[in-house]
């Protein structure tokens, strides 16, 4: 068995997809999503893995810096990053992995070299850290986090800089956002937009340059408000759903041992989403 360990997690399409490449490759595993309500629920569901069987499971939104001191191991990426997106169960432990931002990396590389861009990040939650992170790891030459909590994105600014070297620095978030002058990459890591809610992500469009490449995280819908309001702006972009397919191909593959080819996964994860092949 593997899953994910979330709060919500109703929307997210990834049980679907999973369960579709598993019948493919003709793999007897199965993906359960599992909607958990408070960090004390956590600890507890995480204890059960092991002794239910589990080979490994997905932690999402808001538990990924959370479960950590429940972890018996973590790789080098969590250590750096500080926080886990999904888990390996190993001979009864229980062993902590980030990937968030190399499904990132790996989505915008398929529209813009990384080398050089000056990123604006809205929200730097769990996610977002690893996404930053990986970003300038990959070559973004300037990082701006913009969140509401100033402890929170003073941090991560500090944890970019002291994992990368790279320039990272807060901005408060009040009201529209405005880009600074010169942002060449706008990611909304925030759960703004996501279905059913659909909530517009408060940007001042009028600073985005039609040249900004713009990037979501949500997985559902694939063209979020925030997307649709790009495309209108004229900016290439980069839904989550790609996002997705890159990170949970690493997953499958550190899971079951199998190296899944792509075209599965896009199929899958579309047929979940209700596009069809």
């Amino acid at each position: 068995m593997t899953g994910m360990l979330g709060h919500p997690v109703a929307e997210n399409p990834i049980d679907r997809m999973f369960d579709a490449v598993y019948a493919h490759y003709g793999l007897p595993w199965q993906f359960w999503k599992n909607d958990i309500a408070t960090v004390a629920d956590l600890a507890l569901a995480v204890r059960a893995l092991a002794p239910l069987g589990y080979r490994g499971v997905g932690i999402t939104v808001p538990y990924k810096e959370a479960v950590m001191p429940l972890l018996d191991a973590v790789d080098d990426d969590v250590r750096a990053i500080g926080a886990a997106n999904y888990l390996t169960i190993e001979n009864g432990r229980l062993i902590g992995h980030n990937n968030d931002g190399k499904g990132v990396v790996k989505a915008i590389a398929k529209v813009a070299p990384l080398a050089g861009q000056r990123v604006v990040m809205l929200g730097a939650g769990g996610a977002g850290r690893a996404m930053a992170v990986e970003l300038a790891w990959a070559g973004a030459a300037h990082l701006t986090l913009v969140t509401r909590r100033q402890e929170q994105g003073e941090e991560v600014a500090a944890t970019v800089s002291r994992a990368s070297g790279v320039p990272a620095i807060w901005q408060p978030w009040q009201g529209e956002v405005a880009l600074p002058a010169g942002t060449t990459l706008l990611m909304n890591a925030t759960h703004l937009g996501c279905a059913p809610a659909l909530e517009p992500v408060p940007v001042a469009w009028s600073t985005v340059n039609p040249t900004c490449v713009v990037v979501d995280v949500i997985t559902n819908p694939r063209i979020t408000p925030f997307l649709a309001a790009a495309r209108e702006r004229g900016c290439p972009v980069v839904d989550g759903v790609e996002m997705l397919v890159q990170l949970a191909m690493q997953i499958f593959e550190r899971w079951t041992g199998v190296h899944p080819e792509e075209r599965v996964f896009q199929r899958a994860v579309a047929e979940a989403l209700g596009e069809g092949a």
